[in-house]
């Protein structure tokens, strides 16, 4: 037995008179809502979900989406530590390198969409008296058509030169070790701007400033040397960041 409470022809709210205390919503004499006596509430059908498509019935947890029965997701994708759509703003740290030998130390392999790159020195020494230089490239490393100034001090600015042939650090002494770090921000067209901070043993400092040629294409390497390239490095280690 039944009681249909507010019933038209179309819909009502119908509740059973048996033990089950069934309340009931129709349509056309159809169920498609029902409420039980310990308050569960059923589906007929499966309820649409406005972000894609028929959902389930039910969902898990106080406060719980309906969501699909096979949600995925479509964007943005996801690789390693890098998400596609927002990888600019994710800040990577390259393989630190003990600079201990060599005339050079090379970064590579760096992804397309990088647009600043910081250079880091610690403990930095070669055996001569030739600038540091940071250099930077696409497929290779370019050596030339850079403009840049280096200004060198102590408690007053000794002096300063410029440079064409990649971003300088100024060396005073082969036994002095230098830390700090430059700064590479990408200006357009790949060509980078630099700017950075050396302070050594030796109670000196250098600053530097300058912009790049433009590179065949995106940059994918830097490179830390001396001016010449025939210095080697003896004490420290070097790192970058991209992002």
């Amino acid at each position: 037995m039944t009681t249909t409470i507010n019933a038209s022809t179309t819909a009502g709210l119908v509740q059973t008179a048996d033990t089950s205390g069934v309340l009931a919503l129709q349509t056309a004499g159809t169920t498609a809502l029902s409420i039980s006596a310990s308050q569960v509430v059923t589906l007929t059908n499966a309820l649409p979900v406005a972000s894609g498509g028929s959902g389930v019935t039910t969902s898990t947890g106080t406060g719980a989406n309906v969501l699909g029965t096979s949600p995925t997701l479509t964007s943005p994708t996801i690789s390693g530590a890098v998400v596609s759509s927002m990888a600019s703003s994710v800040i990577t740290s390259g393989t630190a390198v003990a600079s201990t030998s060599g005339t050079s130390i090379d970064f590579t392999s760096l992804p397309s969409w990088v647009k600043r790159i910081t250079v880091m020195f610690s403990g930095v020494s070669t055996n001569g008296t030739s600038n540091l230089l940071v250099q930077i490239g696409s497929s290779s490393v370019s050596s030339s058509g850079y403009a840049c100034r280096v200004v060198y001090f102590q408690s007053a600015v000794l002096g300063g030169g410029n440079e064409t042939i990649g971003f300088p650090f100024a060396t005073w002494a082969a036994a002095n070790i230098q830390s700090g770090a430059m700064t590479l921000t990408l200006l357009g067209s790949n060509t980078w701007v630099a700017t950075g901070y050396l302070a050594d043993s030796g109670s000196n400092a250098s600053s530097t400033g300058g912009v790049s040629p433009a590179l065949g294409g995106a940059l994918d390497r830097v490179r830390i040397t001396t001016a010449g390239g025939t210095n080697t490095f003896d004490a420290g280690s070097v790192n970058i960041l991209y992002e």
